[in-house]
């Protein structure tokens, strides 16, 4: 039997050794029909339940390989309460789980790096779960901007306009508040924020999300073409997954 991963507890101070920053994925509970819903079509609702699944393994892989070059610890922040089992064999046992609070996406982000904080952590990355080809190098380096001196906030771009990971190492609420979230102003309006409260901003390699047919297609060239630039992440486990499903079905399934 896979065991349950520790649920960290806010409101129980000093859980995490001193001087840690949490590399955090943002997670929802992998059930078929509530995850990665814009990729069906082309997948089935179970498929891309599985996919995702993949995308966890292949983030906290990432995480942890970081996590040996840096003083870091892998965390996944998840939803919802009472899902703990459901990632149990997928996450490595090194992970812990902090439950998500709020109910807007904005909400989710503040309370988690408040949480992390109270928890012990002396830095947060909050990295998203729709990027598994992003390379360990950029975790790494956004832990080592945030052992600097100085309040300052660590962005990693997405192509799309947004971020998959928001490093910190203080919660500014402002950070989270009235941003237009799920459009290409994500990324612009956050840095403007950023500034308006004299944080210093640190931009990582611009990567991209995974949530459409579209970039499926483009995840797909990354790890097959060998026009890909080799640059990411090899995300075995997706790579593993998808190769299975072109096999079976063709390329045209995805690529079309």
């Amino acid at each position: 039997m896979n065991q349950v991963h520790r649920v960290l507890d806010p409101d129980k101070s000093a859980q995490v050794p001193e001087g840690l920053c949490a590399l955090a994925v943002m997670t929802k509970a992998p059930r078929a029909g509530k995850v990665k819903t814009r990729l069906t079509p082309p997948l089935t609702a179970d498929e891309a339940a599985a996919l995702n699944i993949c995308f966890l393994r292949d983030t906290a892989a990432a995480i942890l390989t970081a996590a040996t070059k840096v003083t870091a610890r892998g965390i996944a922040v998840y939803t919802p309460v009472g899902a703990e089992e459901a990632y149990a064999g997928i996450l490595p046992a090194e992970f812990e789980l902090v439950p998500q609070r709020g109910d807007a996406f904005g909400e989710r982000l503040a309370f988690a790096t408040e949480d992390l904080l109270l928890i012990g952590f002396e830095s947060i990355c909050l990295i998203d779960s729709d990027s598994p080809t992003v390379p360990p190098t950029a975790f790494a380096q956004a832990v080592e901007l945030l052992s600097q001196p100085e309040d300052r906030v660590v962005l990693g771009p997405s192509d799309d306009g947004g971020y998959y990971l928001i490093g910190l190492k203080k919660l500014h609420h402002e950070l989270f508040a009235d941003i237009t979230w799920s459009t290409d102003q994500v990324l612009e309006q956050t840095v403007r924020r950023a500034r308006q409260l004299n944080l210093k901003v640190h931009l990582l390699p611009e990567w991209y999300d995974v949530d459409d047919r579209a970039t499926l297609a483009r995840l797909c060239q990354e790890l097959f073409d060998s026009k890909g630039n080799g640059a990411g992440y090899a995300a075995p486990a997706t790579r593993g997954y998808l190769g299975d499903l072109l096999k079976r079905d063709g390329r045209e399934r995805i690529l079309k």
